[in-house]
């Protein structure tokens, strides 16, 4: 085989986080349609992420937020999206360019991609020239919504490290953050959640 000289890899990556973008960017505007609410999974290590030291500490390599509920002033642009949100009833300010994103799942209809931040940055950098894992969309895994004040899905699209849920929206409910079980997500093939006929 050829060696991929225009980097088809990072350049579909890119267009998928368009997709993440152009969808916070719309939800900015004019709010989450119908039932629709997103698990984004960023690396709190990666190059430009803010947020407070309490939670860098506490979530050292990932963090699963939600955007559902309680969340308030989201701003998108270019390279980032902005967003205030509720961590045990302490507010917080969270910046995430769109290359920390690990993962993004929309549980309303079984919406689900999957990024290799490393392998990206590696690409980016050309210090790296074989095997970059390329973007592909994974097969979603069942994960129940996180109601007002309750607890987080144990199953999150991460692959490792620390997750947390933060509850997210515009109703006055209060959520918490639940650390999220520690254990690997599990990659089930695509024709298990296929139709049988």
């Amino acid at each position: 085989m050829g060696q991929d000289l225009i980097r088809y890899d990072v350049l579909a990556q890119d267009a998928l986080r368009g997709v993440i973008r152009k969808v916070l960017s719309e939800v900015a505007k004019t709010g989450l349609p119908g039932e629709h609410h997103f698990f984004i999974t960023f690396l709190t290590s990666a190059p430009g992420v803010r947020i407070s030291s309490r939670l860098r500490e506490k979530y050292p390599e990932l963090m699963t937020i939600v955007i559902q509920h309680q969340y308030w002033d989201l701003q998108v642009n270019e390279n980032a999206f902005e967003v205030g949100l509720s961590f045990s009833d302490i507010p917080e300010r969270l910046l995430v360019p769109f290359s920390a994103i690990r993962g993004f799942y929309d549980p309303a209809v079984n919406f689900e991609l999957e990024f290799d931040v490393q392998g990206a940055a590696a690409a980016n950098t050309q210090t790296e020239s074989a095997e970059i894992a390329s973007l592909e969309p994974v097969a979603p895994q069942p994960v129940a919504p996180v109601p007002a004040g309750g607890e987080a899905p144990t199953k999150l699209p991460a692959k490792k490290a620390e997750t947390a849920a933060a509850g997210a929206g515009k109703s006055g409910a209060k959520g918490d953050d639940k650390a999220v079980s520690k254990k690997d997500a599990e990659v089930v093939s695509l024709d298990a959640f296929r139709k049988k006929t």
